[in-house]
């Protein structure tokens, strides 16, 4: 009989040679987030004198995986998904396939959620309307390619989609008070991001509401709550505005959650949409135009945000280097979620 054949070398033979754990060597070998430069050294040479699966290995440290991974702050918002459609589109014409995680509502969360991602080996990442401060973004593209949608920064390590939220807040503000509104409130939304105040996509959005009130002579009409940009902030934001005196004839919620929560506390107010209050929201998501809403949104094409985010992570991939900002241009779609006050379909145009 022939004599049996050498042992197998098993991982925890390299992590016995390199004199470290186990768990160790398989981040090294998964080229995990991370690693010290010194441990990686360590742990490959421990692999190449032992012999330990060389051709697989050599893949895990040189190869693609061709992943990337799509962080979104959570997965209720409609918007979201229109983001991740455009990026599925996109890939299709690619070897990549994208992974989603759910980046949380803090910083912390949305720190593992990263470190999770880097971990697998992803091949790039992108970033919806990530929390973490600027030196954190920076430091997760000089590890792997990155993209950061909805934030307005700058930053010559990795590349912005955003949208263009200042023209899209001044088109539904005009458009309000071109219908004849003056009582024209606002709900903005509040997170745990460490960005520049001015870079945050809600403040931008919020600040240019008050400008164009003031422009139009309506600053002492202003009237903001400072909620979330989801159903229960909508509604929450919307009574705290009911209950002020004289009551808004029109609510520019700057998200289409936050007005559909807007909307239900309206409905429990007992008030008409739009007879008594017009609302308008921002996304222009699929439900802002099932008829039983109708509701008048900014559209800012998330596919379209999608689509752009692959692109420019698969040339980042490829070896780009100079960063790149894109910008969507919005464009509003008025619905009769909105009319003159008194209610009204004999609007005039914006």
């Amino acid at each position: 009989m022939a004599a049996p054949g050498r042992r197998r070398v098993t991982i925890a033979d390299v992590a016995s040679h390199a004199q470290v754990s186990v768990t160790a060597v398989s981040k090294v070998i998964r080229n995990a987030y991370g690693v010290s430069p010194a441990m990686k050294d360590r742990v490959k040479t421990a692999i190449e004198e032992l012999g330990y699966r060389p051709q697989a290995v050599a893949r895990g440290m040189r190869g693609r995986t061709f992943t990337i991974g799509l962080v979104l702050p959570h997965i209720r918002n409609p918007f979201f998904a229109d983001i991740l459609d455009g990026l599925t589109e996109f890939l299709e014409s690619t070897d990549y396939q994208a992974f989603m995680i759910q980046g949380g509502a803090t910083r912390k969360v949305e720190r593992r959620a990263v470190d999770a991602l880097m971990d697998r080996q992803v091949d790039g990442i992108i970033m919806v309307a990530p929390l973490a401060s600027k030196p954190r973004l920076e430091e997760v593209a000089k590890e792997k390619p990155t993209v950061v949608l909805a934030r307005h920064e700058r930053s010559s390590y990795y590349d912005s989609v955003f949208d263009d939220d200042e023209a899209g807040a001044e088109l539904v503000v005009q458009h309000l008070i071109a219908l004849g509104h003056r009582r024209i409130a606002h709900i903005t939304h509040q997170d745990d991001s460490q960005a520049r105040p001015a870079d945050l996509l809600h403040n931008i959005r919020s600040a240019t509401y008050e400008r164009v009130m003031r422009e139009h002579g309506f600053g002492d009409e202003i009237a903001i709550a400072t909620s979330f940009y989801h159903e229960k902030g909508g509604y929450e934001g919307a009574r705290e505005l009911l209950s002020r005196s004289p009551r808004p004839t029109a609510i520019f919620a700057g998200a289409d959650q936050a007005a559909l929560g807007a909307l239900a506390a309206l409905h429990e107010a007992g008030l008409s949409v739009p007879a008594d209050v017009s609302v308008a929201g921002y996304d222009n998501t699929h439900l802002a135009a099932l008829p039983n809403i109708a509701l008048t949104s900014v559209d800012q094409d998330g596919a379209e945000m999608g689509r752009a985010a692959g692109k420019l992570l698969l040339e980042r991939i490829e070896g780009r280097m100079t960063p790149v900002r894109f910008s969507v241009t919005p464009s509003l779609v008025a619905r009769t979620s909105t009319a003159p006050p008194g209610g009204s379909m004999d609007a005039p145009k914006p």
